[in-house]
């Protein structure tokens, strides 16, 4: 490859573009996704630790899982799993002090299956905990105190429309609180490091610490404003399920939200494509959220975004274009 060549893939495109690379941010590091590797960057004491590894898509097993309204859920899960073990990479590289021991349980495990399998069944029981919480949280919760108000909900349009507005409460008040949390400042900033590094590489920029602190912290594709098209489109896909059985009502919710999912993927990935009123209308909503998930970074975490970026940007331009 040219020289020229190598200096437009690293971030020295002439022109404005949308990416497909997207990222995740970590204990004092963060995850970045781009087509072919993914990468983990994270400050520790003795500097930058990275760790990039080949992708192994699903869908270039089975063509039919990338096909859309199919791909939305299969990614969900993907980029949860991908999250889980990211995060105890991150937690691996803190100083011992500040990580602790391992637990008698985890000792345990890890001597009686391996540490491979330990990490893999770690990974399976974290997602399953963490789909569940959010399922229980922000689907079956509001579902369930809607059903509480039995007939003073009124009929099926109203009772959805207040499910609906109870769901949006209860996320906006999951989010605010998260950001009480000391801990969670700085990886809000590593958040707002990671939206600026992808905004600098679309509009053609060199990868610099100066042109990226320049840019917005809010990005359309965030996955903030994803969760967020998931609470407006449950408020359409729930409509279809009009009984007032509370239980019923509660299975169907579950039984609906892959639909809801799918959907949701479909939407985010339209709007992160172009940029008109409607999409700007579409991605409003997710943009102001992430004025509570997203700080503004110092220079140090910039250069881990900066970093994390570069080594998933694939060779030859074009490849990762949204």
């Amino acid at each position: 490859m040219s020289e020229e060549k190598k200096q437009d893939a690293r971030g020295g495109r002439n022109e404005e573009f949308r990416t497909s690379i997207g990222g995740q941010a970590l204990i004092e590091g963060i995850l970045m996704r781009g087509p072919k590797k993914q990468a983990i960057v994270v400050r520790a004491e003795e500097g930058l630790v990275t760790k990039v590894e080949e992708l192994k898509l699903l869908k270039d097993r089975y063509p039919i899982v990338g096909k859309p309204f199919i791909r939305g859920a299969v990614n969900f899960i993907s980029s949860m799993t991908n999250g889980v073990r990211a995060l105890m990479f991150a937690v691996d590289c803190m100083p011992e002090e500040e990580r602790g021991e391992p637990s008698k349980l985890d000792a345990w495990i890890e001597k009686r299956i391996g540490a491979e399998r330990a990490e893999r069944a770690l990974v399976t029981v974290s997602v399953v905990i963490g789909v569940a919480i959010s399922v229980g949280l922000f689907m079956l919760l509001p579902t369930f105190l809607t059903g509480l108000l039995g007939a003073f909900a009124g009929g099926a349009i109203v009772r959805n429309l207040i499910e609906g507005v109870l769901r949006i409460a209860v996320f906006i008040t999951y989010l605010w609180l998260a950001t009480r949390l000391r801990e969670m400042k700085r990886v809000w900033e590593y958040h707002g490091a990671e939206h600026k590094a992808i905004f600098c590489y679309e509009k053609g920029l060199e990868l610099n610490v100066e042109n990226v602190r320049a840019q917005s912290r809010f990005h359309p594709r965030c996955g903030t404003s994803f969760m967020f098209i998931v609470m407006i489109v449950s408020i359409l896909v729930f409509s279809v399920a009009r009984w007032s059985n509370i239980w019923l009502r509660l299975f169907l919710r579950i039984a609906l939200l892959p639909v809801v999912v799918a959907v949701s993927y479909e939407i985010i990935k339209w709007a992160g494509r172009g940029d008109n009123a409607f999409t700007r209308v579409v991605s409003a909503p997710g943009r102001a959220l992430q004025r509570l998930t997203t700080r503004e970074p110092d220079d140090s975490m910039i250069e881990v975004a900066i970093e994390s970026l570069r080594l998933v940007i694939p060779e030859a331009p074009g490849e990762d274009e949204w």
